[in-house]
């Protein structure tokens, strides 16, 4: 989101392997202390979670919450706020990083993760994006989930309109940038 509305940001990595979230600073500024959280020193606000940050930063640059589509928008990111990120997420606890752990969560976010596959392809199909023709923070929020589509083993190219948005929004020179800079590794994967 920030490189989409351009805004200069530094990035202050958390180590949370070391437990370095649980540090009495990081807590003042994350009660619960998870990632991300912005600090807007301009503002002298801090905003933890991910939608709300995307809220926040949508609000104070104009970009990617249209007025007219606002519902919509405010739908499909709690979509992915309650339901993509926390079962994907768990999907990648016992797919990639614990296979062979618990056949039963395997079996369990393996479905789970194929029906949320379906069900925004589903979306995607009556819509060029999640929240309606214009490209929003759900689909800012939504994207990166989709974009570890190697590590759910679902076969994205099953999924058309699925992997006409990913294939869209992976062209996009902000989202190139966002992604080179925080992961190494080649960028975009292909469906």
């Amino acid at each position: 989101m920030l490189e989409e509305i351009g805004y200069e940001y530094k990035v202050t990595k958390v180590d949370i392997e070391k437990g370095e979230q649980f540090k009495k600073e990081f807590k003042e500024i994350s009660p619960l202390s998870k990632i991300p959280v912005i600090k807007d020193h301009e503002n002298n606000k801090t905003v933890f979670e991910s939608g709300a940050i995307l809220i926040y930063l949508a609000e104070q640059s104009g970009k990617f919450y249209l007025e007219k589509e606002r519902l919509e928008i405010n739908q499909w990111l709690m979509v992915q706020m309650g339901y993509v990120g926390p079962m994907l997420g768990q999907h990648h606890q016992f797919h990639h990083y614990n296979p062979g752990k618990s056949k039963f969560g395997e079996e369990r976010y393996f479905k789970i993760s194929k029906r949320i596959y379906q069900e925004l392809d589903d979306r995607l199909s009556v819509s060029k994006f999640l929240s309606g023709e214009d490209y929003s923070i759900a689909d800012i929020g939504t994207f990166p989930w989709i974009a570890r589509h190697e590590w759910h083993d679902i076969g994205l190219a099953k999924y058309k309109n699925l992997t006409r948005w990913y294939n869209e929004i992976s062209k996009r020179e902000a989202v190139q940038r966002g992604f080179a800079f925080m992961n190494k590794e080649e960028f975009p994967p292909k469906p």
